[in-house]
C-alpha cells in the first residue's frame, strides 16, 4: 500500500467515480503528487474493486455506489472518467448536489447533450471543466507564446496526427452506442488544440469517416476545419500503428510537436522551431520542456480556480463549442457535405 504525501489543510477534497484505468492509472497517481489537490474518496459499482483502488492508492474512503460518493459531504470536487455516455448523466448528480465537476473528455456525446451541464452548472453555482489535460502541458504554452510572439509569422495551418490499434469488442470505446470511435476518442485532441491556437471557431468543416464492419465504431477519420485565419486539418484512427505529432504552420516558420498528447511525466518534452531555411529540417531549434506530469498540472488548475484563483483550465462553454465541431464532423461524414458547427 502506498501513503499520500503531506496533505494541504487548503487542498480541494476530490473523489473520483469509477476506478477507470486513466483515473488509476493517470490521474489518481498523478494528484498524489499534488499540492492543492487530494483524493478522499474513489466508488465504483462493484465495492471490491473501489476497495482495491482505494488500497493501493492510499485513498481513505470507497464506496460501492456513486450515489454514496456524491453524498460524501467531505467530498468538494468529482473527477469523472466513467464511460462517454454516463459522463453527463452523473456528472449532473455531482452538480445538483454542490460538486464542482472536472468531466473527462469528451465531455458528451453531443454540444446539446453538453448544454445540460450548462444549465446544472448554473442552477447549482458551481465549476464545471472538460480533461484537456494537453491544454496545461507547458509545451503547449510555449507553442501559444511563440505563436502571439510573431516568430512564426501570421498562423496558416494546423496539422495533427492520433492513432493506436486496439480492436476488442469489450472495449467501451468499441460501443458506438456508448460514445465509441476513434474521433470521440482522439480525433477531439487535435480539434480542441486547433481551435485553441487559433483563438477562434471554425467557420465550416468537412470529415470523411471508416466503420469498423462488425461494431459500427469509427475507426479511421480525417477532418479539414476552416477558420476565419486559416486551416486546420487532422487524422485520427483506432486501428492504425500508434502515431502522433502536430505541425503548426505560420508564413515565417513552422513549429513540430513531437509528443503533442502523451507527454510522459517522467522525461523532458521537445517541441521544434524551423523557418525552412535549410533543406530537411537542418535549420530547425529544438526547445525542450522539463518533465511535469500534465494531470497534475490540470488538477491543480481546477483546484485553483475552485479556491477562487485562475479560471478553469478548459471551461463548460469551450467544451460545448468542441463538441459542436465534432458534431459537425459527424454530420459532414454522412452528408457528404462541409457542415458549420451548431
Amino acid at each position: 500500500m502506498t501513503t499520500n504525501a503531506p496533505v494541504n489543510p487548503k487542498a480541494v477534497r476530490w473523489g473520483v467515480l469509477g476506478a477507470a484505468d486513466i483515473a488509476v492509472k493517470k490521474v489518481i497517481p498523478a494528484m498524489r503528487g499534488c499540492d492543492r489537490s487530494t483524493v478522499v474518496a474513489i466508488a465504483s459499482r462493484d465495492k471490491q474493486k473501489a476497495d482495491a483502488a482505494a488500497k493501493a492508492l492510499g485513498i481513505p474512503r470507497a464506496y460501492g455506489s456513486y450515489e454514496e460518493l456524491i453524498a460524501d459531504p467531505d467530498v468538494e470536487a468529482i473527477y469523472n472518467p466513467l464511460p462517454n455516455y454516463l459522463h453527463v448523466p452523473w456528472s449532473v448528480r455531482a452538480a445538483a448536489a454542490g460538486k464542482h465537476v472536472l468531466c473527462e473528455k469528451p465531455i458528451a456525446l453531443s454540444a446539446t447533450e453538453a448544454r445540460e451541464l450548462r444549465d446544472a452548472r448554473d442552477r447549482a453555482g458551481v465549476l464545471i471543466g472538460e480533461a484537456f489535460m494537453v491544454r496545461t502541458h507547458p509545451q503547449w504554452l510555449g507553442v501559444r507564446d511563440l505563436i502571439a510572439s510573431g516568430r512564426i509569422g501570421d498562423l496558416r495551418l494546423v496539422v495533427g496526427h492520433f492513432s493506436y490499434f486496439r480492436r476488442d469488442a469489450t472495449d467501451i470505446r468499441s460501443r458506438a452506442e456508448w460514445g465509441g470511435g476513434a474521433l470521440m476518442d482522439i480525433g477531439c485532441y487535435p480539434i480542441t488544440l486547433s481551435r485553441w491556437l487559433f483563438n477562434a471557431e471554425p467557420l465550416e468543416v468537412t470529415g470523411q469517416l471508416e466503420h469498423d464492419p462488425d461494431m459500427g465504431i469509427d475507426r479511421l477519420g480525417a477532418a479539414l476545419l476552416r477558420f476565419p485565419a486559416g486551416q486546420a486539418s487532422f487524422t485520427c484512427a483506432g486501428q492504425l500503428s500508434p502515431h502522433q505529432r502536430m505541425q503548426i504552420l505560420g508564413t515565417k516558420a513552422r513549429i513540430e510537436v513531437e509528443i503533442p498528447f502523451n507527454a510522459p511525466p517522467d522525461r523532458a518534452c521537445r517541441i521544434y522551431v524551423d523557418d525552412g531555411s535549410q533543406f530537411a529540417g537542418a535549420s530547425a531549434e529544438m526547445i525542450e520542456f522539463p518533465a511535469v506530469d500534465q494531470y497534475a498540472l490540470q488538477a491543480d488548475r481546477f483546484s485553483d480556480a475552485i479556491r477562487g484563483v485562475g479560471t478553469v483550465p478548459v471551461s463548460l462553454d469551450d467544451a460545448i463549442a468542441n463538441m459542436s465541431v465534432i458534431d459537425a464532423v459527424f454530420r459532414s461524414a454522412k452528408s457528404r457535405r462541409w457542415e458549420k458547427p451548431e
